[in-house]
């Protein structure tokens, strides 16, 4: 679905989330200092997280360093895979804490009690926008846009790149997009409702226009990326993939080059915040919210821009030379409620299997 060295990830520009989890009340439950050391040392907690989860060599034993408990990391799939298992597990969790749910599936989980409320004084150093959740039961710890990119190389004065989202649809550009299922695909999923936050109920009739222009279907991103897209030897010039993915191409090119090969159509980004949570039931919680705190932790955030390709969300954290040199930043990135995905999310991605694969 995503990053290591051959899996692209989202990336943007720490700037306001314009999102809330709605129906939620105002309850600031879980609230506590940190641990101390003497008290959990010698624990082992697991950290479930999705397949696509990756730190450098060392970052999770300067915890065990700094705390004397021992972390057990536990692939659960996809995030949609990791978060039904979960689910049909709550109270008997798989692990002590969750790492890598989003705002696309976060309703569910929150719907479901997965979590216990813990605010971390780690918070304090991020802004409140990226605070989805205001009863704390998940704390944001990145975050990324999933946009539509093109080979600039495939554009150029007689037919310019698309700008906007409604260009994806025009003629001139039949035959040239590839996209993710949003039943299979996160990237697919965001993208689906970037369309649906800026057409509304008339969503349906843009991708009708989509497919009639030809637009060409993968169950996910690396499919898409390094299949039908040039990058990876298809025809295709524009995929939907992340706004890191400009900077992942200059990063992991072969020979090495200073200038992106793709370019970010800003106006189609899709805004995804990803979470950690205590799992309800742990044993080891006194550990597991040490864990959070560290995920926050200048040390933990200051790895995942160049291991996952994704933004940190503490303010303290310092952003690797070659993101400031190649992101393309999506002044106003499309969102949509927590609570307005869950209700919808299922009704939205069956009417998408009816217009685009019937």
């Amino acid at each position: 679905m995503r990053r290591t060295p051959t899996r692209v990830v989202l990336l943007v520009a720490l700037v306001a989330v314009t999102a809330a989890c709605g129906g939620d009340e105002n309850v600031g439950g879980g609230v506590s200092g940190p641990p101390t050391t003497e008290a959990i040392a010698g624990q082992t907690i697991t950290l479930l997280t999705h397949e696509s989860f990756w730190v450098s060599e060392g970052i999770l034993e300067a915890f065990t360093a700094e705390t004397g408990v021992e972390v057990v990391v536990q692939h659960a799939g996809d995030t949609g895979e990791m978060v039904a298992a979960s689910v049909l597990t709550v109270g008997n969790p798989l692990g002590d804490v969750m790492y890598g749910i989003d705002n696309t599936f976060l309703q569910r989980a929150l719907d479901a009690d997965l979590f216990e409320a813990y605010e971390s004084p780690a918070l304090a150093n991020v802004p409140t926008e990226f605070q989805l959740d205001n009863r704390h039961r998940v704390t944001p710890i990145d975050f990324g846009d999933v946009c539509a990119n093109y080979w600039t190389d495939a554009f150029d004065g007689n037919l310019p790149a698309p700008t906007e989202l409604s260009d994806l649809a025009d003629p001139a550009y039949r035959g040239m997009l590839v996209v993710q299922n949003p039943e299979t695909s996160s990237p697919g999923l965001a993208f689906l409702l970037a369309t649906i936050s800026r057409f509304g109920d008339g969503w349906p009739e843009f991708w009708e226009a989509l497919r009639k222009n030809d637009v060409t279907v993968t169950a996910g991103w690396e499919d898409a990326y390094y299949g039908e897209f040039i990058s990876g030897g298809g025809t295709r010039p524009i995929v939907i993939s992340y706004a890191s993915s400009p900077p992942a191409e200059v990063i992991y090119a072969d020979p090495p080059t200073d200038t992106a090969p793709t370019g970010v159509i800003t106006d189609t980004c899709f805004r995804q915040v990803e979470f950690a949570g205590i799992l309800a039931g742990t044993t080891h919680r006194a550990a597991a919210e040490a864990l959070v705190d560290f995920l926050l932790s200048d040390t933990f955030q200051e790895d995942i821009p160049l291991s996952m390709f994704v933004f940190p969300v503490s303010s303290t954290a310092d952003l690797p030379q070659e993101f400031v040199d190649h992101v393309v930043l999506p002044e106003d990135p499309h969102m949509l409620t927590v609570g307005h995905i869950g209700e919808h999310r299922n009704d939205w991605t069956e009417q998408w299997t009816q217009v685009i694969l019937r």
